[in-house]
């Protein structure tokens, strides 16, 4: 808020402090979103790249129609997925599906941690540094 602003940067400067948290607001709003998709992604593919190491390849070759030399095009398609190996997997195969998301939650749950130490950092401006004005301070 305003008070806030005038508090921390000084009245003058209000607007532009006021301006650059809504930009800071926004590009967080999102570049957020797309870096949790990012992350999760990431997982999904490793988790999938990981399960077709344990598959027979001929019971691949049975379910997807295709060898597992061509698994990145049927992947890219989302022909094949973590669900789908997991019914040809061999029994005893851990299902990496609750696990997807551990990646993405550290990563935000890191980005909030320094948000805060960040924050916690924030200390009003000192008035020896503020304008003076007719002998005044402002």
């Amino acid at each position: 808020s305003s008070g806030i602003n005038a508090e921390y940067g000084g009245p003058k400067y209000v607007g532009a402090n006021h301006g650059k948290m809504l930009l800071f607001s926004s590009t967080a709003a999102l570049l957020g979103p797309a870096t949790f998709l990012s992350l999760r992604s990431a997982s999904e593919k490793a988790a999938i790249t990981d399960l077709l190491t344990k598959v027979d390849p001929a019971s691949f070759e049975a379910k997807f129609g295709s060898p597992v030399s061509m698994a990145e095009s049927l992947i890219e398609a989302k022909t094949v997925t973590v669900a789908k190996l997991m019914e040809i997997a061999p029994s005893g195969t851990i299902d990496p599906t609750p696990f997807l998301y551990d990646t993405s939650f550290y990563s935000i749950a890191a980005a909030i941690g320094i948000g805060a130490v960040a924050h916690s950092l924030i200390r009003p401006v000192d008035p020896k540094w503020f304008e003076k004005v007719d002998g005044a301070t402002k």
